[in-house]
């Protein structure tokens, strides 16, 4: 490295090349893998999680007192009120791994109080090494990376992931993927979110979008977007994204434009907007009964009443004596 990296980062970069190590040895014979399944088309091997727990004791080893977020082993190691928490994906893309496609990574970051800080990303199979920390820039294999200054949805290569568990939306996403499609110059998808963001930050794509992600799939790649000189957020164009299970990043200028075409399938205001409906249908349906109480009432109260009989002349006549 030529430049003097944070601490911390180092550690980083110490943890994900292990992990990298791990990884590269187990891909010379893949058919040895033991692999299971967490869901539909949601797979884990033996070697995700070697690979997390070397990456999450090189960290604690370092910095004991932090706390650890990872996919695996979620927060069951580590401290569990730090301000500091160690986001960690060890081998993003495992489909592409079991199957010998070679498109997966190891994705890790730092957040402090919310706020990511550090970041890596490590290709293994190319010994591609992004990393970044928070006001220091983005880099590739120690090169300096900035988003593309294209401008045109035309001219947009595009970065997506496809929808893959049980219980996802399809069809919702096939008619945002054709309002995408129809306005760039292509759209790519390799199965990995943690280097379709590292791909973004270094021009390669211009946008990238995505429903259904965890967090350690995007907080490290979501640093190296900005430091890049890019933008991310939900589909709305809010930086609310870590926790949303949606995100898009791009250069300045299309994710603008992306923002106009993604944000009527946004999660987040179709949440939002069920809850304020089912709020407002259970409003209505308390003023029914209480207005269906109130005219029961006022029935009740009404039978209570005593009864008048109305006389007739005839009816007079009728009583009066002989």
């Amino acid at each position: 490295m030529s430049q003097a990296l944070h601490p911390m980062l180092n550690i980083a970069i110490k943890a994900a090349r292990a992990a990298g190590a791990i990884i590269n040895r187990a891909s010379l014979d893949v058919e040895r893998l033991t692999v299971s399944a967490k869901s539909h088309n949601d797979f884990v091997t033996d070697v995700d999680r070697a690979a997390e727990e070397v990456i999450i004791d090189t960290i604690l080893e370092a910095y004991p007192g932090h706390g650890i977020l990872a996919e695996e082993s979620g927060r069951s190691r580590g401290a569990k009120d730090s301000d500091f928490v160690w986001i960690i994906d060890p081998l993003d893309g495992t489909t592409n791994f079991i199957h010998g496609f070679p498109v997966y990574a190891v994705s890790i970051a730092l957040a402090f109080r919310g706020q990511v800080q550090q970041a890596v990303v490590y290709d293994p199979s190319r010994n591609d090494l992004f990393y970044a920390s928070k006001g220091k820039g983005a880099y590739m294999n120690d090169r300096r990376i900035r988003v593309s200054k294209r401008t045109r949805m035309l001219e947009a290569l595009v970065g997506t992931g496809f929808p893959f568990r049980k219980g996802d939306n399809f069809q919702r996403y096939l008619k945002m993927f054709e309002d995408v499609m129809v306005q760039v110059a292509g759209v790519r998808r390799p199965g990995a979110a943690s280097l379709d963001l590292c791909y973004v930050a270094a021009g390669f794509y211009d946008a990238f979008f995505e429903t259904g992600l965890s967090p350690w799939d995007v907080a490290a790649g979501s640093l190296m977007i900005t430091e890049a000189g890019g933008l991310v957020g939900n589909f709305t164009g809010e930086p609310d994204f870590l926790y949303q299970r949606e995100i898009l990043a791009g250069t300045p200028r299309i994710y603008g434009q992306m923002v106009k075409t993604l944000a009527p399938y946004t999660r987040v205001i179709e949440d939002a907007a069920q809850a304020a409906a089912e709020a407002a249908e259970s409003a209505e349906a308390d003023a029914a009964v209480q207005a269906l109480a109130a005219a029961e009432e006022a029935a009740k109260a009404e039978e209570a009443k005593p009864k008048r009989t109305r006389i007739t002349a005839a009816a007079k006549r009728n009583e009066a004596p002989f």
